[in-house]
């Protein structure tokens, strides 16, 4: 025999439970694993990052699921450049991406033989020792690697290639409330260099800050536990993105 009211109130401990967490992860901090390789070498495939979502404020993509309760966009505050972000496209409002914030509104942009010049304003970079990538596979490939002194940052960017498909662009400027962004990863990187793709992201698409990794796997999914002792990359556990 059922006893009911040990069920409602177990009922009512879950409801509860659940709301609290939809409340952090809405108003918080959210969790989001890295999927591809564009932000690399900075975050890669199977590291999991908490988001701040109250950075840049609060719109209805903060919500789960895009729920059109919050009008516009609420304590917005503005992105700074070099910040990695986490957003929605705006091809289609749901999926999420995360990229490196390049330009703000009113920014002229260029790309010339894959460097980045912002308003007139070349930015520099360095070489450093090559990058060594990991495939599925475990087959290592060695990759170009460079700090980029970006105003206050220094990113540590890839280039694979020279004369990549986006290493020479035309001028883009960007509209009021957007935002031009790119990935580290220069050669593989879906962003707003590729205008009918990803394009300009809206103020309002903003989701969050990418602040940490809390855990990070190799070729591992996070349901396998049994894979965990030689997968877990322990040494960017806890490290903070940049």
């Amino acid at each position: 025999m059922i006893n009911k009211s040990s069920f409602f109130s177990n009922l009512k401990s879950i409801s509860i439970a659940v709301f609290i967490a939809l409340i952090i992860r809405s108003f918080f901090v959210e969790p989001f694993n890295i999927p591809s390789g564009s932000m690399k070498p900075n975050l890669l495939v199977g590291d999991f990052i908490f988001v701040s979502k109250w950075s840049y404020g609060y719109s209805k993509h903060s919500l789960p699921f895009s729920l059109p309760l919050i009008p516009n966009r609420i304590f917005d505050s503005m992105p700074e450049r070099g910040d990695v972000a986490v957003f929605k496209t705006p091809q289609d409002n749901r999926t999420d991406y995360i990229k490196r914030i390049i330009g703000l509104p009113g920014d002229k942009i260029k790309i010339i033989n894959g460097q980045i010049i912002i308003n007139d304003n070349l930015i520099m970079r360095k070489k450093n020792q090559d990058f060594i990538d990991v495939s599925k596979n475990f087959k290592t490939k060695r990759i170009r690697k460079y700090t980029e002194y970006f105003y206050e940052h220094e990113v540590e960017v890839l280039d694979i290639m020279d004369n990549g498909m986006v290493d020479n662009t035309p001028l883009y400027v960007v509209p009021d409330n957007h935002f031009f962004v790119m990935g580290d990863n220069r050669d593989n990187s879906q962003d707003s260099r590729f205008t009918n793709v990803v394009g300009y992201i809206p103020l309002e698409n903003l989701v969050g800050k990418a602040q940490f990794i809390f855990f990070s796997l190799e070729n591992s999914r996070f349901l396998e536990i049994w894979k965990w002792p030689t997968a877990i990359r322990f040494t960017r556990i806890f490290k903070f993105i940049r």
